[in-house]
């Protein structure tokens, strides 16, 4: 898929490869226009950037002097973390005021749906009755 103007991609995760790296920014700058990539990357993560920081400085592009003295990964690490990438905790960029308000209107839904579902039973445990408030 070409996405025609897209200036700017930013990897909330840091992708397990310089392929796979390669493919994420390719979406910006395509047909000569210029573009940005940033990169969100963990102490978790480290292993991972050399590669990618290689493949940043062929393509004529400033990497910081500290990702270019990181240890080389190698080629066992490497099938290991595309095999099983880290695992992250959640990232949730919803307000916590939006969040409490839905909680809440979910909790009142269900306490509306018990009250309509109230059921009268016999002895036998047979429903004999709906009861529904208007």
């Amino acid at each position: 898929i070409d996405f025609k103007g897209v200036n700017m991609v930013i990897n909330y995760d840091l992708p397990t490869s310089a392929v796979e790296y390669i493919h994420r920014i390719g979406r910006t700058g395509r047909a000569g226009h210029t573009g940005k990539a940033v990169t969100f990357f963990t102490e978790d993560d480290k292993p991972l950037l050399r590669s990618i920081a290689n493949v940043i400085q062929r393509a004529g592009c400033p990497v910081p002097d500290y990702i270019k003295h990181f240890p080389k990964l190698q080629s066992t690490q490497k099938k290991k973390f595309i095999k099983k990438p880290l695992t992250r905790e959640s990232i949730c960029t919803t307000p916590q005021c939006f969040l409490k308000k839905a909680k809440r209107k979910t909790k009142a839904t269900k306490e509306n749906i018990k009250e309509k579902r109230k059921v009268k039973e016999d002895k036998s445990g047979n429903k004999l009755q709906t009861v529904s408030k208007s």
